[in-house]
């Protein structure tokens, strides 16, 4: 898997998969872009560019704003003149069954989720195809793919953006561009640390996360950057619209 000379985006690059994910590709030799929300991610995004080192850089841009990803996308273009590989990572979490979800809280995961994954794909496309084709990978979860308890926003957020997937995957092969997407289980990101410290018992609620699954253990950020990476790549050329769960075996059950 080389990636020397090639263009890399990736939404939601400062912490986690993101990073993870943007630090296997410049040690392949891509030239990364890391697209992050806020200023305090990034920081530590700047941060992240050190150790990626090989020609990166770093692009403040809210997901949900299509003037922003357009102004993002034109960057890119202007610095590099093309793009062969988008990551669509950018996502939050939030609890709640249907009753208790708030209005405003289902629009906004649903925002960040899909309708940004929608945003960056439809504006990357025209410079994509300009650059002889390409690949996206999207970065769905488990809970697209299974009913999770208690995060019904998220899952519906997942499960959307598996269907844009496979919608993408056809519509866009004749251009030349590839369109998978990964489905990562409980990966020990800081979103998933998060919301275990804000549990009752948190050691109880890591434990629970850990058990339902035949591993027994939660992900690693850069598990699921390997994945995302091999898809990405010419070892993965006849695939198109393929959702790749990388789970611990737990939809496997």
């Amino acid at each position: 898997m080389d990636y020397q000379s090639r263009v890399v985006l990736i939404t939601g690059a400062a912490v986690g998969i993101g990073f993870e994910t943007a630090k296997l590709f410049g040690e392949l030799g891509a030239r990364v872009v890391l697209v992050d929300a806020s200023k305090p991610k990034g920081e530590i995004a700047q941060e992240a560019l050190k150790e990626i080192g090989y020609e990166s850089r770093l692009i403040i841009a809210d997901v949900q704003d299509s003037h922003q990803v357009n102004n993002c996308i034109s960057e890119v273009e202007q610095c590099w003149g093309k793009l062969d590989v988008l990551v669509n990572n950018a996502g939050i979490y939030i609890q709640g069954n249907v009753q208790e979800i708030r209005e405003e809280q289902w629009e906004r995961i649903l925002k960040i989720n899909l309708t940004g994954a929608f945003l960056f794909t439809k504006f990357a496309l025209p410079l994509m195809v300009k650059s002889g084709g390409g690949v996206i990978v999207n970065v769905a979860s488990e809970a697209g793919l299974v009913g999770i308890k208690n995060q019904v926003a998220y899952n519906v957020s997942k499960a959307g953006l598996i269907g844009f997937t496979k919608s993408c995957a056809i519509d866009l092969a004749p251009l030349g561009i590839r369109v998978n997407s990964v489905c990562p289980g409980t990966t020990d990101t800081p979103l998933v640390q998060a919301a275990i410290r804000n549990a009752d018992d948190p050691q109880e609620a890591r434990q629970n996360l850990e058990k339902i699954r035949p591993l027994n253990r939660l992900g690693r950020p850069e598990e699921i950057a390997s994945a995302i990476v091999y898809l990405a790549s010419d070892d993965a050329s006849y695939a198109t619209g393929s959702i790749l769960s990388i789970d611990g075996g737990y939809t496997a059950q």
